[in-house]
């Protein structure tokens, strides 16, 4: 069974940072790309930075420089910090395993930053 716990949602005022930890087993940790997606109110998920096995980090223009994605093979968690947060971050926030067969997510954490 396919384990992707997301934590560390809450309600932050904008400017302020946060940081969501998607928690998985090993052997995830070790075969499978992890990416962080968001969906806000009335759109479609988005991709917000991803993770290889090799720690190979990609980002999506909108969060480049405000957002940081990284792993911690001691923990089998990849993390998401997000700094100068704005009102148009709100949303959920899913982590997804990726591989070339199977693609897995997680249930999500809600973020809301206040103006």
């Amino acid at each position: 069974q396919v384990q992707l716990v997301e934590s560390g949602g809450g309600l932050v005022q904008a400017g302020q940072s946060l940081t969501l930890s998607c928690t998985t087993t090993a052997s995830f940790f070790s075969h499978y790309t992890i990416a962080w997606y968001r969906q806000s109110p009335g759109t479609q998920r988005e991709l917000l930075a991803q993770s290889t096995v090799s720690g190979r980090s990609t980002y999506a223009d909108f969060v480049k420089g405000r957002f940081t994605i990284s792993r911690d093979a001691s923990k089998n968690r990849v993390d998401l910090q997000m700094d100068d947060l704005k009102v148009e971050d709100t949303g959920v926030y899913y982590c997804k395993a990726i591989s070339a067969w199977n693609d897995y997510w997680g249930q999500g954490t809600q973020v809301t930053v206040s103006s």
